[in-house]
């Protein structure tokens, strides 16, 4: 089958962003190629990336790809809306950086598999580690938590900086008997996490079809989707309950939204753990949870990204 590939180059601040415009638009399927990724020097072995050639990458900026079919008769359509919805990131304080679309034909057995062999167990801690579906992995003791992904056509390898330090949150604050909720879910990464380290029950939640069937696949695949459900949901309108833990990995421009809402579903002495913040947006971020009447407890980083844990005292 032959599809339409997108290509937006942009910047490192905006791939979040346009990739979750590229969603909203209709894509199935995002591949990011980000150069920064070939020489980072990691403090530790965790979240280390494998065999990457600096020939699948921009020389500078970052590309950001998606892919829909290449008979859609609403293809102009969808990259002038495209055109329109870059142009509108930077009344959010973006850099989008030139923000330019090429459009290419590709067959579907160019892009749906080959990017697999860059994709290999990443260890996220001493005790837990993301393998792909495909890959062989021998667990390093008979404790570790193993979390299988097969991310298909939706994005979210769990190899992306802003998952890692999520997942280590998770690992530190996650009480045994917690319940959770994961905001804009994505693979339900989060949400399979959480229910390995103890949580008791995850309510996952998307706004995007493409993610919600992508979660509801990979808790299956993991043997957790008893306790999890994935709903289709925009951020935390319309919950009441409240619950111990809540997560997010979005946008710093989304989390603003919604830290009231953060508030008022948290149990006393309940968490929430956000990431997806690029540090220049990290004060942001601090001064809307404490607005809201949330305690800031830790700050953790991977080189420009930031993780932010709240209390509710």
């Amino acid at each position: 089958m032959k599809w339409s590939e997108i290509s937006i180059h942009t910047t490192a601040e905006a791939t979040e962003a346009v990739s979750s415009l590229l969603y909203e638009m209709g894509a199935n399927g995002v591949v990011i190629e980000d150069p920064e990724v070939l020489y980072r020097e990691w403090d530790t072995p965790f979240g280390e990336i494998y065999q990457l050639s600096p020939d699948d990458f921009p020389a500078e900026g970052v590309f950001v790809k998606a892919y829909l079919p290449v008979d859609s008769s609403e293809l102009i359509d969808v990259v002038e809306e495209l055109k329109e919805q870059l142009a509108q990131l930077t009344e959010y304080g973006l850099d989008i950086g030139k923000a330019a679309i090429a459009v290419n034909d590709v067959h579907e057995d160019e892009w749906a598999h080959a990017w697999k062999k860059y994709y290999k167990p990443v260890h996220v801690s001493d005790n837990m580690t993301i393998k792909p579906v495909w890959e062989e992995y021998e667990p390093r003791h008979p404790a570790e938590i193993i979390i299988e992904m097969d991310p298909g056509m939706a994005f979210g390898t769990g190899t992306h900086p802003t998952t890692i330090l999520c997942l280590r949150a998770l690992e530190k604050h996650l009480a045994k008997g917690d319940r959770v909720y994961d905001v804009g879910t994505g693979t339900a990464i989060l949400s399979i996490a959480a229910i390995k380290l103890g949580a008791k029950e995850v309510l996952a939640m998307d706004l995007d079809e493409v993610a919600v069937r992508s979660a509801q696949a990979n808790t299956e695949l993991n043997g957790v989707h008893e306790h999890i459900v994935v709903r289709q949901n925009n951020l935390l309108d319309g919950i009441e309950e409240q619950v111990e833990v809540i997560v997010a990995n979005i946008l710093a421009e989304v989390i603003l939204r919604f830290t009231d809402d953060v508030f008022r579903l948290l149990l006393p002495g309940g968490t929430f753990i956000a990431s997806g913040i690029i540090a220049a947006r990290e004060a942001d971020v601090k001064a809307a949870l404490v607005a809201s009447g949330l305690e800031i407890v830790e700050t953790i980083f991977i080189d420009d990204w930031v993780a932010i844990t709240a209390k509710k005292r």
